[in-house]
């Protein structure tokens, strides 16, 4: 720790001398400008509101009012300079604008066309300053605020669903406080984690799902506590392009996150206000079977006792869902400093009943210019949230309401007695009573901060230094109270568990901008940062408490507390050169030097280059008017990059580590299980990327290519240790992982009429990933916490299902228990195919093979969204979006469990109880974990949003906008469960696809008002 001190003390210090030296140094002569104007849409002449116009260069700029005028402030030097307009949709416009004596400018009206092509937008990548996606040599992919604050939506993640091409986002349960899982190009590691760096405002927060208490697949991810109303833009870096600059903790990808600032101008009041209402899309067909005299039957087949039915727990556990979601923000300016400042409360209800989620939002955002060459930011956000949890089983517990319901049986009535009693329904326990008796929640209190000092002291040389902190504190408590019916619980349970996490980032970057010859231009990029996490954890819990009794010191047995801290340390420093030959031809090189402390000395420094190109070939002369109006810009761009993996291990997990262990009653150490990994080195990610961006017909088509070629070396796996050695498994840099894959994005304007505008969006992303290079006899490691299903074996995807399997005779056909041939039928029962199921020999069982083997594959082959946008005039707007996945396989592991006769709870038993179905068929196919593997293929309407928009002339606001919205309205598929995209799994690397009663996805609608002052 010393020595982390030590360096980021001389960081610090030479830091501090370079702003004093600089903000010392005499300013030139400045003189106060007031520039002013009005954007308009060029196809009709109706105002743009929001676009934003800046003077290249500088920090100046503001966005355009509702009737689309701007005006902004500018301490500069008198000189010539650039006016540069943007708005989503539209082409960039840049005007040349003097500025001399005059102090106030007004420009002529900038008029704007509709485009679909995006090459001269400016993005940000990764550290580097904005840079035109022209001079890009791989892919980024960006969307605005405007296409992600339509729609109901918990966290920021949810409504990227479908909208860019290559990020997979799925959310993993409809709990209210569920996690969102993201992957970028699949899936680079099996250990380690798998979603991408979050950046927020340069910030390194963190995404992490701790799982504090047991409540199945719903676990949260912290991007939750982010408002999305907040968020002003979304940028994706993949690959090595991300971990070039980022590091490794960017291997996965960067998630980089704008929020809304502080405009030049009148300050502007934004009120928003939303209801919504949720409701399950659909619920599973429950066992009601009954015979010939319309007797309910019991699971053995006899008539239940008079009086006595069966019963869908369903309708008790589900019920419909209310919400709102109120936003205010204030921004602005006075003098030389620009304000943002905004508070949020959104609060739901849950489909499953009695669960719900609060969460409390204030930021505030203060950027003050020093003078024409320094400007500092600083920010602040503060999150509070709680939920109400109900547990539902998962794959570490099996108490809870959804699990209470699918292991049945659901002969008895769940609701309270004449003694207001819940009664024992059977096997686990009784959703009603853990609805309404268990208590289980959540909090967490969050904060984010950023201190930002951005200089330009010389022409072309620019210094920006950032230093963020992410704190959060969480905690969670679980009660289950003396006299429930669960099993094992009957005397009572109680859980605290709290986590602490600190992480902060220190980075430096100076890049200098100079022409170095005729045409050639030249940007160098220098930086380093030093980046900080610890995490402490602690828990306990415990069993038998009294009557009165609900916190863990009240628990008389079973007493269990667990403590764990976990630091990290990332350095890195980096050097980037890019030229750029015409304004066509740019190619960039660069070298990154990372250590992270969770390698030994010897073995965590590591270098990463990369280089890129991009060659935009519409720049030439050859590129003729008649081919320039069918081909208005065409780039190629390729690049090739090496990055590492930090997440595939522990702190400590490169030392053997020794657990207390008392002998003779004095205390003592003993070694664990798992010996140090020494001498082990970052997982080392390489990757290639070629594509080409062009767009059609005067940029009203755009069209962006992309394929990539993916592959992780020294992947961190278990192995397994000879006795001898003392210990069962060590962590050891064994086999590969490649990704293969393509991304398509097809952007069109369709239609563009003076009163009707109408552009469409479609994205195309398919995957291959494949393991290789895994030792020992099956070439195979089992992943944890999947039930023993999830496996990452060679010559298969990461993920993929392993276990039981349908025998099959040597023509690859399903037998059943006496070697009758079989087939399935619509409703996925297997008959036999030349006799009648019962007769002899003729049992109509599946049969299961011998040994186990892959049964299926989470992973899409590929996914598509296609979204379209309306504009009707100036105030009527439309829009929605169907995206869908197809070919992956899900583990329908409710299923299972619902048709095996001792529970017996789902449509599949009671076919067997009816006689529709042989005896013993749902004991024979139990264990075929093939029978359970289904077809997750679906296509959803993910979003539909209408909104209308009012100007009123003479009345104290801006603008009113109102907006009806709904969002997963309906999916298309061949799914027995629930909803193909849910998973017990929440956010874990390899346990995909795997559905184990998890809340679904509900079907949302909302009503909103925004109201601008």
């Amino acid at each position: 720790m010393l020595n982390l001190l030590d360096r980021y003390t001389a960081l610090s210090a030479l830091l501090v001398g370079v702003i004093v030296a600089i903000v010392g140094t005499p300013a030139a002569a400045q003189t106060s400008y007031t520039i002013s104007g009005q954007v308009l849409d060029a196809t009709n002449d109706e105002p743009l509101p929001g676009a934003n116009v800046q003077i290249v260069g500088t920090t100046y700029g503001t966005a355009t009012m509702g009737d689309g005028q701007f005006t902004f402030e500018a301490q500069l030097e008198p000189g010539g300079y650039r006016v540069r307009v943007s708005f989503v949709g539209f082409e960039t416009v840049t005007r040349p604008i003097d500025l001399g004596d005059q102090q106030r400018v007004t420009l002529d009206p900038v008029r704007m066309n509709v485009s679909a092509g995006r090459v001269e937008e400016v993005v940000v990548t990764g550290q580097a300053s904005p840079t035109r996606r022209k001079e890009l040599g791989n892919a980024i992919s960006s969307i605005e605020a405007a296409e992600l604050q339509e729609t109901p939506k918990s966290s920021a993640l949810q409504s990227l669903q479908g909208k860019l091409a290559g990020v997979r986002i799925q959310q993993s349960s409809g709990d209210p406080a569920g996690g969102t899982d993201i992957r970028l190009r699949g899936t680079g590691t099996v250990l380690g984690a798998a979603g991408p760096l979050i950046v927020l405002d340069g910030v390194i927060v963190s995404n992490d799902s701790p799982e504090l208490i047991q409540i199945g697949g719903t676990t949260q991810n912290r991007l939750l506590d982010i408002n999305p109303n907040d968020i002003a833009r979304i940028e994706v870096v993949k690959g090595a392009a991300a971990a070039a600059l980022y590091g490794s903790r960017a291997n996965n990808g960067v998630m980089q996150i704008f929020t809304k600032t502080g405009e030049t101008g009148e300050t502007q009041v934004t009120y928003s206000t939303r209801v919504e209402t949720q409701a399950i899309r659909n619920t599973l067909d429950v066992n009601m079977a009954q015979n010939d005299q319309g007797q309910f039957l019991g699971n053995d087949g006899s008539p239940l006792p008079d009086g006595q039915r069966r019963w869908d727990y369903q309708d008790f556990i589900f019920d419909r869902a209310y919400g709102t979601d109120q936003y205010l923000s204030v921004s602005g300016s006075s003098g030389d400093t620009r304000f943002f400042t905004s508070g949020g409360y959104f609060g739901t209800q849950g489909i499953v009943d009695e669960s719900s989620f609060r969460r409390y939002n204030g930021t505030a955002r203060l950027e003050h210019t020093l003078n024409d060459w320094v400007n500092v930011t600083a920010g602040a956000r503060y999150a509070f949230s709680e939920s109400a949890d109900v547990p539902n089983g998962g794959l570490n517990t099996l108490y809870g309401a959804m699990t209470g319901f699918i292991f049945g049986p659901n002969t008895t009535d769940p609701r309270k007695n004449d003694l207001g009693e819940f009664p024992d329904i059977g096997t686990f326990s009784n959703p009603i009573e853990v609805q309404s008796r268990f208590d289980f929640g959540q909090e967490t209190s969050r904060f984010i901060g950023d201190l930002q000092v951005n200089m330009t002291p010389l022409d072309g040389l620019s210094i920006d230094y950032v230093i963020g902190l992410d704190t959060y504190e969480q905690a969670g408590t679980a009660f289950i109270p003396r006299g429930v019916g669960t099993n094992g619980f009957e005397t009572g349970f109680s859980r605290r568990a709290e986590l602490s996490s600190l992480q902060y980032n220190s980075d430096l970057n100076i890049r200098y901008e100079t022409t170095i010859a005729e045409e050639v231009r030249s940007t160098s990029l220098i930086g380093g940062t030093v980046q900080y996490s610890s995490q402490e954890t602690f828990n306990a819990q415990s069993q038998d408490l009294p009557p009165i009794a609900e916190t863990v010191g009240g628990g008389t047995s079973s007493r269990e507390f667990g403590e764990f801290r976990s630091p990290l340390t990332v350095y890195g420093v980096f050097g980037q050169q890019s030229f750029g030959v015409a304004d066509r031809l740019f190619v960039t090189g660069a070298l990154r030097l990372d250590a992270s402390s969770s390698f030994g000395e010897e073995d965590r420094w590591q270098l990463y280059p990369k280089v890129s190109a991009s060659y935009v070939l519409s720049e030439y002369d050859f590129w003729s008017n008649a081919l320039r109006s069918i081909i208005p810009s065409f780039k190629l761009r390729g690049s090739v990059g090496w990055s590492g993996g930090l997440t595939s291990i522990g702190a400590f997990d490169r030392f053997t580590v020794y657990n207390s262990q008392p002998f003779a009653g004095n205390p003592g150490l003993q070694p664990s299980d798992q010996r140090g990994a020494e001498g082990v080195v970052p997982e080392r990610q390489r990757e290639i990327e070629l594509g080409t961006d062009f767009s059609l017909f005067s940029e009203r088509v755009a069209i962006e290519f992309t394929y990539y070629n993916q592959q992780t070396n020294d992947l961190l796996l278990t192995q397994s240790l000879a006795p001898t050695t003392g210990f069962d498994t060590r962590l050891g840099n064994v086999g590969t992982v490649e990704n293969n894959g393509i991304e398509l994005r097809v952007r069109g304007v369709a239609l563009d009429r003076e009163n009707f505008r109408w552009v469409s969006t479609a994205t195309y992303s398919r995957n291959r990933n494949e393991v290789s290079g895994i030792p020992g006899e099956t070439g195979r490691v089992v992943i944890p916490s999947s039930f023993g299903v999830s496996v990452a074996e060679n010559g298969e995807p990461i993920g993929s299902f392993f276990g039981g399997a349908f025998k099959r005779n040597e023509n690859g056909r399903v037998v059943d228990t006496d070697g009758n041939v079989m087939g399935e039928d619509d409703d996925g029962y297997w008959r036999p195919a030349n006799c009648t199921a019962g007769e002899s020999g003729c049992s109509g069982i599946p049969a299961r093979a011998a040994e186990d083997q892959i049964i299926g594959n989470p992973q899409p082959d590929f996914s598509l969204a296609w979204i379209n946008q309306f504009q009707i005039g100036d105030n009527l707007r439309f829009r929605f979006q169907l995206d869908g996945e197809f070919g992956q396989d899900v583990f329908n592991f409710t299923r299972r469990i619902g048709a095996f006769p001792p529970f017996g709870t789902l449509e599949d038993y009671e076919r067997e109880l009816e006689g529709n179905l042989p005896d013993g068929y749902g004991f024979g196919v139990f264990n075929i974990f093939e029978n359970w593997i289904e077809d997750g293929s679906y296509v959803k309407l993910r979003e539909v949003a209408v909104s209308y928009t009012i100007r009123p002339n003479g009345l104290p606001f801006q603008s009113v906008q109102f907006s009806a919205a709904g969002r997963n309205l309906f999916s298309i598929d061949d799914y027995s469960g629930y909803d193909p995209e849910v998973n017990i799994g929440g956010q874990r690397t390899g346990v995909r696809g795997f559905d184990f009663v998890v809340p679904p996805v509900p079907r949302t609608f909302s009503l909103g008002a925004t109201l601008t002052f």
